[in-house]
């Protein structure tokens, strides 16, 4: 990719705000967008062959969308936390193992897509994401929904396509929690709190692909009355 490409690239980013270099080979972060930290608002640099993103890409301080899907990577830099307009960060299709503490500090986040990375724990410290909307953690080694998972704001998380064989009840006192995606795991019926079916706020429950039928959720107390939120919310929406 040669850096006269780059150039034009970067005269349009400083008109437009946005910088835009998918699947071009790319090995590094473009160090020449250093330049744009003033006035860049989206970058996407999915399909390349970035390994790392340098500690550099916090001074991009009014930055709202940052996508490294399809790279290299292997972990983030805690200086992502500066990003303080962020909204969007997206690296999915990565080889991510975990995120820096810091990641918490992301207060105006509303999507964060870790789908497809080898994240083997349900990533802590997300709680004080307050403007979360969409978790992704799609198809990873996360065998276990801790705790913890009871502070977060989103109102999805997917977890599809794991490993998991236990989810903590306190997943039911997600406050804004609509939609939990858990198919493809390792989950039997047993494994399923009822109080995410009888009191929480979770009105479409994704099980397919577990080790039970999915019918046999019928069996389960609490069904009913996620039944009813289910049905309400897909009366919202037709």
């Amino acid at each position: 990719m040669g850096n006269s490409a780059i150039k034009a690239h970067l005269e349009t980013s400083q008109k437009t705000g946005v910088f835009q270099l998918t699947g071009k080979g790319l090995q590094e972060f473009p160090e020449e967008l250093q330049r744009l930290t003033a006035n860049l608002r989206t970058v996407d640099v999915s399909h390349n062959k970035i390994e790392v993103l340098p500690a550099s890409v916090g001074n991009f301080l009014q930055m709202k969308s940052l996508t490294l899907n399809a790279n290299k990577l292997t972990s983030l830099p805690g200086e992502l936390s500066k990003l303080r307009k962020l909204e969007t960060l997206s690296v999915s299709g990565n080889q991510i193992t975990g995120l820096p503490s810091a990641l918490g500090q992301l207060r105006a986040l509303r999507t964060l897509n870790l789908s497809g990375n080898q994240i083997r724990e349900f990533p802590p410290g997300l709680g004080t994401l307050r403007m979360l909307d969409l978790l992704d953690l799609s198809k990873n080694h996360i065998r276990v929904v801790p705790v913890e998972v009871s502070t977060l704001q989103a109102i999805e998380i997917n977890l599809n396509q794991n490993q998991i064989s236990e989810v903590s009840a306190e997943v039911s006192r997600c406050p804004r929690l609509k939609v939990l995606r858990l198919e493809e795991n390792c989950l039997e019926l047993s494994s399923i709190p009822v109080v995410i079916l009888s009191q929480s706020q979770v009105s479409l429950l994704s099980l397919e692909g577990n080790l039970f039928q999915v019918k046999r959720m019928r069996e389960l107390e609490g069904y009913e009355q996620y039944m009813e939120r289910f049905t309400a919310t897909k009366k919202k929406f037709s």
